[in-house]
């Protein structure tokens, strides 16, 4: 019986992945681990065998052969590129729109570095930029010392020893491939037992986009492109590249078509009686040493950058995409498996989806292979043409190559979108998610008023010698301050539940006193005169310790600071992602929560802002304000807000990096009060209560209470519970 081979045992491996993990569900997550090993063992020989054969590709050139090269075949090669990236860049229109929005992540206010191009490309240190894994720069070095090689004459002795370190590579390459069954299974069960079905659907936008700019590449845009340009038709191509097309496609293997493609090539030439003194010997050189460069089936994958970005909530911008691009070129010109991750990395996304594109290569790799065989067919023949003269640039000819091609374009992109429309969940649910937010403990009983009780007369000042604090233990009652609009530290939930971080912290507080909860309810103008007349006793919503308010409110320490930033509407994110474009703007309109603090300080930023106090957050989302550019607010309460109103984005502007205190404010100026609740948060903090609200209340870890994944054992065997 015929031993499978490694393509079946790969589709075996992911099928029995996939199975399992729908079998276990989320118990599948403790294979991640080897799928994690998988792809660093794919990644530990690939970095020193790609600089290897870039200098042993460029090494074993003749100079007449590089010249003929670098003249004749790197322009073609240029040509092909450019519509494989204009391919790359019209796909994601294709993308549904989405709504999006996301619990505050520290990701917002990082200083985001600006790419340095100089050190990227160049290595000034090729052994560091080797360690870490700088791949433009790593090319770079390849080039320049395959280049250099040329010339030295005494080379034998260095390019064997390459060859057996190269050799050697392969082998643990290959050995490493073997497992790929192995790797693939375990990635495949882990997702499949972990994915939510929002996620797997959003899957296929990746995997739909990439097969049809696959087809258009393979089947439309590069033959024509030679037929265009050559004296050989379109169905000629097609013709003399079918088989190689067939057998790369179901392989999946670009190095076994290398001599079919070879043969054909030299055949059509002789089939026209065209077969040139140079057409051989140029086909001869071009096919193997172009396939050390990018083909098009492989540049193709860098439509996962952008899928990426729209998969994780951040679509890429067009100013984006010249940074993206130049990137992606030459990261691109060694493994995927090291380029992809690089690029991941530049550009700020999840380097987790990583793991996503090694689940779809097995079926990404079939129509990669398709395009790459086309690509090197493309390549031999145009460049046989070109060194005979017969490379023919007619405006007739390209005029109606270029119209017809954009007409074939802009329909596959519609059609692509109209199918992924009908076929992705686009529901949006984070607002669910946040008024379904609940407390991480039980709570006390607590009274919540919805307006300040009729009769609190109650004066700021306890009676002489008696302290608030001693006041608080006889009532038997704490009475807290709370904005129910202040989202995610005190808002009102979908059950009417008055929860939040805040909130929470206020019921740990009480417990620890011992004593009941009463909530009462303020607004920010009415803080400071709530205070005096003693309605309560400490106000806990997200108060900012500004200067103003320290002037005439006693507050506790600091229990937490937030990061300043803005609010604006999605498609004006990019007009105010720096502070030296808001400063160029002829005038701006900021709206800010009653508070004379932050308004100066914003004056003095951008002395041209126009400052418009409002009472509440919900003024500025509901647009009560329309003449308002963005709001200054936290970006912990702004990405809360966001989750509520998902046409707006929280943007820090850079450099912009101000930290703000929050802090409780506390009736009367009762220093037993003021230390007893200091010390206490000093306590929360020690004890990781305070981190583990944050991450429940501000970066929604857990907010969605949720279920577990669907699985036979536990929804159909009911093994589990």
């Amino acid at each position: 019986m015929r031993k499978p081979g490694l393509t079946t045992m790969t589709l075996m491996g992911l099928a029995l992945g996939i199975a399992l993990g729908v079998f276990i569900g989320e118990y599948a997550a403790v294979l991640q681990p080897i799928g994690n090993a998988f792809i660093m063992l794919l990644q530990m020989a690939v970095l020193p065998y790609f600089l290897l054969a870039l200098i042993l590709g460029f090494g074993r050139l003749s100079y007449a052969d590089a010249k003929m090269l670098g003249l004749t075949a790197g322009g073609l090669l240029l040509l092909l590129w450019t519509i494989c990236f204009i391919v790359v860049f019209a796909m994601p229109v294709a993308f549904p729109e989405l709504e999006s929005a996301a619990f505050f992540s520290t990701s917002v206010v990082e200083q985001k570095e600006q790419i340095d191009f100089v050190s990227l490309y160049i290595p000034a240190n090729p052994f560091k930029t080797l360690s870490d894994g700088i791949i433009p720069g790593i090319v770079i070095f390849g080039i320049a010392v395959g280049i250099a090689l040329i010339g030295v004459k005494e080379k034998s002795v260095l390019m064997e020893g390459l060859d057996s370190l190269s050799a050697a590579l392969t082998r643990v390459t290959e050995f490493v491939v073997k497992l790929t069954p192995i790797g693939v299974f375990a990635l495949a069960a882990s997702a499949a037992g972990t994915m939510t079905m929002e996620e797997v659907g959003r899957l296929q936008v990746y995997l739909i986009s990439y097969t049809v700019g696959a087809f258009l590449l393979t089947f439309w845009l590069i033959p024509r492109l030679v037929a265009t340009l050559t004296p050989f038709s379109y169905k000629e191509i097609i013709h003399m590249s079918k088989d190689a097309l067939v057998t790369g496609f179901t392989t999946g293997n670009l190095l076994i078509v290398l001599p079919l493609l070879t043969e054909n090539a030299k055949k059509l030439f002789t089939s026209k009686a065209l077969s040139g003194e140079r057409s051989a010997p140029m086909i001869d050189v071009t096919i193997p040493v172009s396939f050390t460069f990018p083909n098009i089936g492989t540049l193709l994958i860098l439509l996962f950058v952008p899928f990426a970005a729209w998969f994780s909530g951040n679509a890429l911008s067009l100013v984006d995409y010249p940074t993206f691009a130049s990137l992606g070129f030459l990261s691109f010109f060694g493994s995927v498996e090291i380029g992809l991750p690089f690029l991941l990395s530049q550009l700020h996304m999840p380097s987790d989806l990583f793991q996503l594109y090694i689940m779809t290569l097995v079926y990404i790799g079939r129509f990669a292979t398709l395009a790459a065989v086309m690509h090197l067919t493309a390549l031999a023949v145009m460049a046989a043409c070109a060194v005979n003269g017969w490379l023919s640039f007619t405006w007739r000819k390209l005029a109606v190559y270029t119209a017809t091609s954009t007409v074939v374009l802009i329909i596959a992109v519609a059609g692509t979108y109209g199918i992924l429309n009908l076929t992705v969940d686009k529901t949006y649910t984070k607002d669910e998610v946040l008024v379904s937010m609940r407390w991480l403990e039980n709570p006390l009983p607590a009274v919540v008023h919805r307006e300040i009780p009729k009769g609190y007369k109650e004066s700021a000042r306890p009676n002489p010698g008696i302290s608030r604090l001693d006041t608080i233990r006889k009532r038997g009652v704490l009475r807290v301050g709370y904005n129910p609009e202040t989202l995610p530290f005190s808002f009102f939930n979908a059950n009417d539940e008055l929860v939040g971080f805040d909130v929470e912290m206020a019921q740990i507080l009480a417990r620890e006193l011992g004593v009941e909860l009463e909530f009462i309810p303020f607004k920010k103008g009415t803080l400071l005169r709530q205070l005096q007349k003693g309605h309560f006793d400490i106000a806990m919503s997200a108060l900012i310790a500004t200067t103003n308010l320290a002037e005439r409110i006693a507050f506790s320490d600091s229990y937490l600071d937030i990061n300043l930033g803005i609010v604006t509407q999605d498609y004006r994110r990019r007009e105010f992602d720096t502070i030296a474009k808001i400063k160029n703007k002829e005038s701006v309109t900021v709206a800010v929560l009653e508070d004379a603090y932050y308004g100066v300080r914003i004056k003095e930023a951008v002395p041209q802002a126009k400052i418009v106090p409002i009472s509440s957050h919900r003024e500025f989302f509901e647009q009560k304000h329309k003449d308002v550019d963005f709001l200054f607010v936290s970006a912990e309460v702004g990405s809360a807000w966001t989750l509520l109103y998902p046409a707006y984005s929280v943007v820090v502007p850079q450099p912009m990096h101000i930290s703000a205190p929050l802090a409780y404010a506390l009736a009367g100026h009762d220093a037993k009060l003021e230390n007893f609740v200091s010390h206490w948060l000093e306590l929360k903090k020690k004890d990781e209560t305070i981190e583990r609200l944050y991450d429940h209340w501000i970066l929604g870890e857990t907010a969605a209470e949720k279920e577990p994944r669907w699985s036979v054992i536990r929804n159909v065997l009911h093994w589990v519970d």
